[in-house]
Order: structure tokens, then sequence, then C-alpha cells
């Protein structure tokens, strides 16, 4: 017969300790310990108590900061400088939550940023850092669902510096604009970063009605963006009166998978021959086009550098997202071009329905590590890339 003072058993005991992760962390406990457990019961000394205390410490790793990662060694040479390329450092993702925002806008750019890396056949290279911020420390999305925040609102204004990529989930848009309440002021304090400080390629990323979060707080003038069908509208009337409150220009507001502005380089003399350029009539194609081989990128699809198609370019590490985004960051030519764009170069990705915060973070995934890193994603996914629109430049 079973009885909980069984020590052959392994049970679960809570745990409060400084080490753990979390203040009341569930771990499994060794059946040692559960033998040391059974004789305080009997031997109740306090001294015994800390001695427990500190030996169930020690199965506990110290929590990291959330906002480091050790950093993934390539091996490799770089085509470009013919060194090493060192160590790639994990981006870090921030992605905001709020009351009754959407689960899907959360959770499908977290599996796709969580799942990427440098190397698919390394679990240590990840290429990114996902942080949650939210208002509390829990946060009941629309559709019911708690989830957790790993950092405030005010901490994350704080560490905003260190953000390379922040997502706006979208969601409960009426009460958030009525309110003035967060993301609101995240977002433009992002914007206002990158316009003082260009040196660093900073994207923003907007899923669902979380372009008219954006469209509020007037970051988007001049820009294309898009968000959910049926708030075509409503975004075009946000965007309109920020315009004019601002005195700024006009949002052109379309409807398309995702629009990516302020992309890393221009397009080239001759558009034709770029294979990440699709006319009306490839883009018409793609959308027909069902791969039996599985989730393939809109890229590779028109016979980009991951599929050796005939007119496809010669694979080269040289277009690979992450040396491109090395690159970016310590050229003097490409902090002068971006300083020169609007919001001083922020990459601004806005996205429509809620799958679609999927394809805007492939999209990223291919832009900031490589288009084999995307599609692998997809691939693990079981899920179709669908293309969006990129304005006047291409990040690859």
């Amino acid at each position: 017969m079973h009885t909980p003072d069984d020590p052959r058993e392994t049970v679960n005991l809570v745990v409060f300790s400084r080490s753990c992760p979390a203040e009341g962390s569930r771990a499994k406990v060794p059946p040692s310990v559960v033998k040391t457990w059974l004789l305080l019961k009997t031997r109740g000394a306090f001294f015994s108590f800390f001695l427990l205390s500190l030996f169930l410490s020690s199965h506990f790793e110290t929590s990291p900061d959330l906002l480091h990662l050790p950093s993934y060694h390539t091996g490799k040479m770089s085509a470009i400088t013919e060194e090493p390329e060192g160590y790639v450092e994990p981006l870090k993702v921030l992605i905001t939550m709020h009351d009754k925002c959407d689960t899907l806008d959360v959770t499908g750019p977290l599996e796709v940023f969580s799942s990427a890396q440098h190397d698919p056949k390394n679990p240590e290279s990840k290429a990114f850092r996902t942080i949650f911020a939210g208002p509390d420390e829990h946060v009941i999305t629309q559709q019911g669902a708690q989830l957790r925040a790993h950092m405030s609102y005010d901490d994350a204004m704080k560490r905003l510096s260190e953000i390379d990529v922040l997502v706006i989930a979208g969601g409960n848009h009426d009460a958030i604009i009525k309110q003035k309440a967060q993301p609101l002021q995240l977002i433009k304090a992002f914007s206002d970063l990158q316009k003082k400080n260009p040196a660093k390629e900073r994207t923003l990323m907007t899923v669902c009605t979380g372009a008219l979060f954006a469209g509020e707080v007037g970051i988007l003038s001049g820009l294309t963006a898009t968000t959910h069908p049926d708030y075509v509208t409503k975004f075009e009337i946000i965007c309109s009166n920020a315009a004019q409150r601002d005195m700024a220009d006009r949002v052109d507001v379309v409807e398309e998978r995702y629009v990516v502005n302020n992309l890393r380089f221009d397009l080239g003399e001759n558009e034709d021959e770029n294979p990440y350029i699709l006319d009306r009539k490839q883009m018409k194609e793609n959308k027909r086009r069902k791969s039996s081989a599985g989730a393939i990128s809109p890229i590779a699809e028109n016979g980009g550098p991951t599929n050796g198609f005939p007119n496809g370019r010669r694979p080269s590490s040289a277009r690979k997202g992450s040396i491109s985004l090395k690159m970016s960051n310590n050229r003097r030519e490409s902090v002068l071009k971006r300083a020169n764009l609007r919001l001083g170069g922020l990459r601004v990705l806005t996205t429509s329905g809620v799958t679609s915060g999927i394809d805007g973070s492939l999209y990223l995934v291919g832009a900031l590590v490589s288009e084999e890193a995307a599609d692998e994603v997809a691939r693990k996914m079981c899920y179709t890339w669908k293309k969006g629109m990129v304005v006047d430049g291409i990040d690859v």
C-alpha cells in the first residue's frame, strides 16, 4: 500500500529559496531528501531545518538575467571579413501584454522566436531571447488564458535600450487607447530611442490590432501599414487624427499579410533581377502554389538563395541575415543611412490578422538570422509561411 511517508517515493515539495527561479517553485525531490524530511518530523530542530534548506537550494540553478543568455560561437569564417565571426549574442525580443490581449498575438511570435537557431543541429545556438512585459505579473487574455510577465512596464521602460525587437500584441484596443495606457508609452519611447541613437538596428512589430496603438502615438507617419481587415477603417481614422494632431504626413493603409518599412538595403538598380522582389503576377502565382514538401519561404519559392532554382541568386553567406545585421550595426554608411530614414531607421513591421504575426516573425528570423533558419522554424511548426509586402528596400 502506498503511504505519503514512504521514503522510497520521489515526492513533490514546494520550496522557497533565493536560488529558485520563482518564489514558489515546485520541484522533484530525490528520496535522500525525503529521508531527511522524515527525520525532521521526529527531530524538529531548527538547525536541521536550516541544513535541509541549504541542501534543497543546491538542487536549483540560479535564475539568469532574463535579458542575457550565453553567446553562441559559430566557429565559421565570415565571407566578408575573412575572420572568425566569433560569438553571436541572442537578440532580445520584448513582447508586450495587456488585459484582454489576444493569446495568439503573443504565443505566435513566441513560438517562432524561441524555435529559431543559428545552427538547426545545435540547440545551444538560440538566436533570440524572448521576454514578456505586462502591467501586472499575470495577464488574462481575451480567450481567458493566464500569461505571466517577466517584467513590469516600468522595468521595460528602464531597459528599453537593451531590446532589439519590440512586439506589440493586439486586442482590447479601445480600452487601451481611451485610457492612454501601456503599451502606448513604450512604443513611443522605443521610437524616440531609435531616432536618438540610430547606430543600432532595432525593429518594431505590431500584431493584428496592435497597429492601432502605433497609429495612435503617431509613429506611422509617412509609412505604409496594415492591420486586421475588420479594423482597416478604424485604423485609417486613428492614423488620420494622429496626422492632424501632430501636423505630420499621412499613413498609407493597405490590406496585406504584413508590411515592412525602413529595410536594411536599397532595392538596387535592376529590380527585375532581384529574387527578393515579386511582381503582381508572381505574387498571385505564389498564393496558388502549394508545396508538397512542407512550408518553404516565399523568397525561396521565388528562386531565392535557399533553393537552387535556375533563376535564383547563388547562395552566399554574405547575404545571411545575421552577417548583414552585424555589418549594419558596424558600418558607418549603414548608420548614416538609418539616420536619414524616418524614425531613425527603425524597422516597422505591421501585420494583419492574428496568425499573420507568425508570418511577420518568420520574416524577421530570415532578416536577422538566415532564410534557412526561418524555413526550419516554419517546417517544425508545420506552417506555410505567407508572403507580405516590403516598402522600397530589402533586408538580406
